[in-house]
């Protein structure tokens, strides 16, 4: 009848506002399994009401596509089942009536043709039979005529209606739906409110401490920083150890951390091959380069092995920290021993000739002493040996 097919386009609208709302509810799937990941253990009221704010936005979406499935699921009764009752009943008799129509009019002027073209000096009963058929023929031209006029006015006047009412319904239907979001709106309003401030608060925390964040980092790169950090926490990272076999040596990795408290190493295995460790360290000592051909290692000595453990740093920086976090010390030079060796024997040799020389002054003073008497004695004898008067 020349009006858009309103049954098509409404199902386009349907099948649209149904994949949006599948849209949002797989939105809403999505925020409600969201999970903030916070620093520290312990939360402050702000940081707890935006943690749970996706969770309220999900609640909120998927009560209000609720509404909104209920509004496509009673749309076909709303609105396409009504406009294609009103196309099948109505227009659809509307085209049968037209059909009539053009075949009757076809008819009727094809036979006004033929009556024209009758001959005058045909018989009487042959003219009045041409008569009889015109006048027949224009019978069904009029009555198909009047009930398609009929029909059309039918299909016009019920169009008011029949059309305009299922379309009525549904944009109710959507408004309602409309009316319960904005009532839900209203009713989330103290929660917006209340989520707002604790934005506004997080975000002016974050102002006011970000310039402190930014000095703390910078005095942290600084490499006396880095070293103080290293001192005072347990130092951690990836060292390979020398594992002496019968057949061989091979070199293991582990995920080593050390607890300078209790000097205790603690050796992860980077494969399953291997089970963890744990050490009681001794002594660290740098191992001399020339007495490995591997770099950046160190020996440890452990109260649970008889023989040192040699490591392998990754870095010659990181042989240095491991090192000082053990209290590591250098090793000794054999110039070193050996001087110190050839002071302790010369040490040794001039105590020697400072015993004998003191032992020989002894008894010299001995001998002194008892010639000094013996001369004494003898004086004395004499002496005694003369006659008093």
């Amino acid at each position: 009848m020349g009006h858009p097919p309103l049954e098509f386009n409404g199902n386009s609208v349907i099948t649209a506002i149904r994949g949006y709302s599948l849209a949002i509810q797989k939105f809403s799937q999505t925020l409600g399994m969201f999970q903030f990941d916070v620093i520290g253990e312990s939360l402050t009221d702000d940081e707890i009401n935006i943690a749970q704010s996706f969770q309220e936005f999900a609640g909120l979406l998927q009560e209000v596509e609720h509404d909104r499935m209920m509004l496509v699921q009673n749309a076909s009764d709303l609105l396409i089942k009504p406009l294609e009752k009103f196309r099948k009943e109505q227009i659809g008799v509307t085209k049968e009536k037209k059909k009539r129509f053009e075949k009757d009019s076809e008819k009727y002027l094809s036979q006004i043709d033929k009556h024209l073209n009758l001959s005058a000096k045909k018989k009487d009963s042959q003219l009045q039979e041409a008569d009889d058929l015109l006048d027949k023929e224009r019978v069904n031209f009029c009555e198909s005529s009047v009930d398609y006029v009929y029909q059309i006015h039918q299909v016009q006047d019920r169009k008011k209606f029949d059309v305009v009412e299922p379309v009525l319904a549904f944009l109710h239907s959507v408004l309602t739906l409309n009316n319960l979001t904005v009532e839900m709106t209203q009713d989330f309003m103290p929660y917006k409110q209340e989520l707002q401030l604790s934005l506004q608060n997080t975000r002016n925390h974050y102002e006011s401490t970000r310039e402190e964040m930014e000095e703390l980092m910078k005095r942290m790169k600084r490499p006396t920083q880095i070293r103080k950090m290293h001192s005072s926490l347990p130092i951690e990272g990836y060292l390979y150890c020398q594992e002496k076999w019968a057949l061989g040596v091979s070199w293991v990795k582990y995920y080593c951390k050390y607890y300078k408290e209790g000097r205790q190493l603690l050796m992860v295995p980077c494969e399953q091959k291997t089970t963890a460790k744990q050490l009681t360290l001794k002594s660290c000592i740098r191992r001399k380069t020339e007495s490995i051909d591997k770099r950046f290692c160190f020996d440890v000595e452990t109260i649970e092995r008889y023989t040192p453990v040699t490591f392998q740093a990754l870095t010659e920086g990181d042989r240095k920290l491991w090192m000082e976090a053990m209290d590591g010390k250098e090793p000794v030079s054999e110039l070193l021993v050996s001087s110190q060796c050839g002071l302790l024997t010369a040490a040794s040799e001039i105590c020697s000739v400072e015993s004998a020389l003191m032992t020989q002054a002894w008894l010299l003073a001995v001998v002194h002493t008892s010639t000094t008497a013996s001369f004494h004695f003898q004086s004395v004898e004499q002496t005694l040996s003369k006659p008093m008067f």
